[in-house]
Parts: structure tokens; sequence; C-alpha cells
């Protein structure tokens, strides 16, 4: 199982100078939540824009960069590459950036987005979802609070057959 999982605005916008542009507890708990004990597949550049080794994750990072190393990591030249190291057991998860989710929308088997009610100015984009090829199948709709300063929307796709 192939998940891509991301926040994207309304103008599909991921981030902007390697950062979010928002935060959102809720998302971030969302993103823990569906992620622990499996293997989160990313760019390096997202790599290099976390806080550190996420704990309970196998983390793998596709670069071009035949040196680039960091402990607690495995690196690979390519999305298939890191695919392949995952057990057939296990879910893969496609956590970014913008030109790993281009490439994972193609072979994806589901995509949990959490779409962000608001325009933002970006340099990172969410590929657009054909809605001929992907249903959505749960919809969890947040009103902006104390915690959050824009609404948002879990929402699951899964790939139609």
């Amino acid at each position: 199982m192939i998940t891509i999982i991301a926040a994207a605005s309304q103008n599909n916008a991921l981030g902007k100078n390697n950062k979010l542009i928002w935060h959102l507890s809720d998302d971030l708990k969302r993103f823990k939540k569906l992620t622990l004990g499996g293997y989160i597949i990313m760019g390096r550049k997202t790599f290099e824009s976390l806080p550190g080794i996420l704990p309970e994750r196998q983390h793998i990072v596709i670069t071009r960069n035949p040196e680039f190393q960091a402990e607690g990591i495995v690196v690979v030249q390519s999305l298939e590459q890191a695919l392949d190291l995952i057990p057939s057991d296990k879910e893969a998860f496609v956590v970014g950036g913008g030109e790993i989710y281009k490439q994972a929308i193609d072979i994806a088997d589901k995509i949990e987005l959490t779409r962000v009610h608001h325009q933002f100015e970006a340099d990172t984009f969410f590929p657009e979802i054909d809605l001929s090829k992907w249903e959505l199948t749960d919809s969890e709709f947040h009103p902006k609070d104390k915690k959050h300063l824009y609404d948002f929307t879990f929402e699951t796709y899964v790939r139609k057959k």
C-alpha cells in the first residue's frame, strides 16, 4: 500500500523556502498517528526541513546526490528504489516534497490530504487530484479556532479500480 500524505491549500500550495506556510497542530497529530510505525519516503529538501528524525518511523530519503548521508536514514536515488525497500506487509507513506508527490501520484493507492481552506503564495505545490482516477471516501471539516488560524478538511482519496 502506497499512501501519499500531505497538507495543501486551496491553490495546492505546500510550502515556501523549504518551510510549511501554516501551523495546524491537529494536522501534525494526524500525520503522526497515520505514519507511526511505518516507512516515510521523502525528498532530501523535505528531510532537511524536519526538526530531526521522527520517532518510530523508518526514513527513506530520495536524492540525486550520491554523497548525501545522515544518521538514522536510508538514502536512495529514486522513488522506485525507495519502494523496493518496503516490506510487503508494511505501508509506504510518501511525505513530500512537491517533486516526489508528482512522481508518486500515478502509482499511489491512497491520498491522505489536509486541505487548508485558504490561498497562499508558495514555491512548492501539490499535484492536481484527477477525480476521474480518485474517489473521495472520507471528509472531515475543522473550523478555525484558537490553535488553528485556518479552516481545514481531512480528506481521504482512494484510487478508483
